[in-house]
């Protein structure tokens, strides 16, 4: 059973762990623009944390594929009053930080947060491991390629399990040799990836237990869902639930998610044919 070491609180992933999205943001392709003032950000945390978030991620950059880019200084200036806002009321809970930025990880940790969620593995900021290796907090290592405004135009991969494969085995070298302990893994679904891709990552998630490190997922009402099915982004919750479910079975530690009452019920439920 892993367990990851949060601020001197032991995370047990006896059962899979539901991390709850919050964005801060105008652009994210679901979410954008719903949660800018303090009522706003505390509602949303309150209704994630009441459906049985374990962690919340506290995001103020836009990811989405062409998302525009944000000044490092606007960025901060979204997360750091939401997460002090919501430590203040709720300070049990577990918040993460969505950043590929050194500076703004540390600004966030240093206001409250408790991990790092960094979609570029380390790519994008050469300060960022060693950032995190100060901070001494979990590390959310995804994997992707580019940035935001490029990724779509970089998904040629000649062996794409081996090159991922290959990819986390030499971050997560570089992250033990600084002395980083707690790593959790993210195939990055949607960030350099056709759908198809997606798909085929998702299939065949299993592979890389062999780095025995707890993995998260995070396909929460993504393209994959919506293109495949002729829908939405505010109809995919359906789709959601069953691709979520489906990497559950394949050994998903933790659901990153728009939805945390669903996803609870789709982990109580496998657990119960587990």
């Amino acid at each position: 059973m892993f367990t990851i070491n949060c601020r001197g609180k032991l995370i047990t992933f006896e059962h899979p762990l539901v991390m709850g999205i919050l964005n801060i943001t105008p652009d994210s392709f679901y979410d954008g623009g719903k949660y800018f003032s303090e009522k706003d950000i505390l509602e949303q945390a309150e209704k994630l944390i009441s459906q049985g978030a374990d962690i919340l991620d506290i995001g103020g950059y836009s990811t989405r594929p062409n998302a525009q880019d944000v000044s490092e200084k606007e960025e901060i200036s979204r997360v750091i009053p939401a997460i002090s806002i919501i430590k203040k009321h709720f300070p049990a809970t577990i918040l993460s930080i969505d950043t590929f930025r050194a500076n703004v990880a540390k600004e966030a940790v240093e206001h409250g947060a408790d991990m790092i969620n960094d979609i570029s593995g380390g790519q994008l900021d050469d300060k960022m491991f060693e950032t995190v290796a100060n901070l001494q907090v979990p590390y959310i290592l995804m994997h992707s390629r580019g940035n935001p405004q490029i990724m779509s135009q970089l998904t040629h991969y000649e062996n794409i399990l081996l090159e991922i494969l290959h990819f986390f085995e030499e971050r997560i070298q570089k992250l033990h040799i600084l002395g980083v302990k707690d790593i959790i893994l993210d195939l990055g679904f949607g960030f350099a990836k056709t759908k198809e891709q997606n798909f085929y990552l998702l299939k065949h998630l299993s592979y890389f237990k062999t780095l025995n490190l707890p993995m998260l997922v995070g396909i929460s009402r993504k393209s994959m869902i919506y293109k495949t099915l002729n829908i939405t982004p505010e109809q995919a919750l359906n789709g959601t639930s069953v691709l979520n479910t489906f990497a559950l079975s394949k050994g998903a530690n933790i659901l990153r998610v728009h939805d945390v009452k669903e996803a609870k019920e789709a982990i109580v439920l496998h657990n119960l044919l587990v």
